[in-house]
């Protein structure tokens, strides 16, 4: 990875969490642009809004089966009101949003990658320098968290290694000793 492309030089980080819109999703929309509605915690509404900026970078992460860090996105347009909320028939309504008083935000993203291999929410657990990621603490259940430029440059330079015990010898050696009875494949 050049200089050029390392997120500490241009932007914030952050990690998107999904559920049901799938990267690939994402991939098929016109421009591989969309809006990223729905989001209805205060905390992460209020990142929406005041902290997340055109040209942040963000991982696409799969929160449902796969629970994986699955590619990359650039925020194209900053917070603004998320209108679903104020859609009757859309999933994400909310009967106290207005027009006056919208409640909600979202931003717009455009796929930057699709990762040739994502990086699983395990594999992850086992990277030392991603320890203090908000997405690895016991409950943690924000659908959209600050990570590092660090943090985001490594999930990136994961995602272009071989999985698991394949990977290079210099990067395992960076991992978290596994605890004693715990299985390799198990996570919380």
């Amino acid at each position: 990875m050049t200089a050029k492309t390392k997120s500490s030089i241009t932007s914030n980080c952050w990690l998107f969490k999904s559920e049901c819109y799938l990267i690939s999703h994402l991939k098929a929309e016109p421009r591989r642009t969309t809006y990223w509605d729905g989001v209805r915690n205060y905390q992460a509404r209020n990142m929406l809004r005041d902290d997340i900026h055109v040209g942040d970078r963000v991982l696409f992460y799969h929160s449902g089966d796969e629970r994986a860090v699955v590619g990359t996105a650039i925020v194209t347009r900053a917070g603004y009101p998320d209108h679903t909320a104020r859609e009757r028939d859309a999933q994400h309504f909310d009967p106290k949003a207005t027009a006056e008083n919208p409640i909600w935000m979202m931003v717009d993203i455009r796929l930057e990658k699709v990762f040739a291999r994502p990086v699983p929410l395990a594999e992850l657990r086992t990277v030392r320098s991603l320890s203090g990621m908000e997405l690895l603490r016991q409950g943690s259940r924000l659908s959209i968290q600050p990570v590092t430029p660090e943090q985001f440059d490594t999930i990136v330079e994961l995602s272009e290694q071989a999985g698991g015990e394949d990977r290079p010898a210099a990067r395992r050696n960076e991992t978290k000793p596994r605890p004693k009875g715990k299985s390799k494949a198990r996570s919380t």
